[in-house]
């Protein structure tokens, strides 16, 4: 019975986690990669870069290196890979947001980790004082988090003739 009832809850918790996934169903960009670990008959361990626009705000790209599984596990989808992932967001033009009344925290970017339980999530917040964006990855699970981090920072500049947008008029 608790068998059943645990195996409900993991079965939600994925579907939770699907639709989140759906409705930022932005692919990012692969860069390029660099094999950290050697594996002789099956694809190595590797260090990836990915990058991605901000799909509320134009103007403003991230980019994140993550580790991903090689070997037999990593080839079928089976392995978990680790929370150890970086960010750099950057200001690549005149930043216009698309939308009024974005929300501190809001996530940008969602991507499952591991078959059930683990995802990565990109978070944007507008530090209005010092007029910047402010951009979090972090790893979670459903049971037991994650405390490992990355942040990065865009402050908002002028570009070219055009005046630097306000955070603080579009994020609540």
């Amino acid at each position: 019975m608790l068998f059943r009832s645990l195996t409900r809850f993991g079965l939600a918790a994925a579907l939770a986690v699907s639709a989140a996934s759906a409705a930022l169903a932005q692919d990012p960009d692969r860069i390029f990669d660099k094999s950290t670990v050697w594996r002789p008959l099956t694809p190595n361990d590797k260090l990836v870069v990915y990058g991605i626009d901000d799909p509320a705000v134009t103007g403003v790209a991230c980019w994140y290196t993550q580790p991903e599984k090689g070997g037999i596990k990593g080839t079928l989808g089976l392995a978990e890979d680790v929370s150890d992932i970086s960010l750099a967001c950057r200001q690549t033009g005149p930043v216009q947001f698309k939308q009024n009344n974005l929300k501190q925290g809001e996530v940008v970017f969602s991507e499952r980790r591991s078959l059930i339980f683990k995802s990565m999530q990109i978070v944007r917040g507008c530090d209005a004082a010092r007029n910047t964006l402010i951009y979090m990855v972090y790893s979670d699970k459903v049971i037991q988090g994650s405390p490992k981090n990355s942040t990065s920072a865009v402050p908002l500049a002028p570009w070219g003739t055009e005046p630097a947008a306000k955070c603080s008029d579009f994020v609540k």
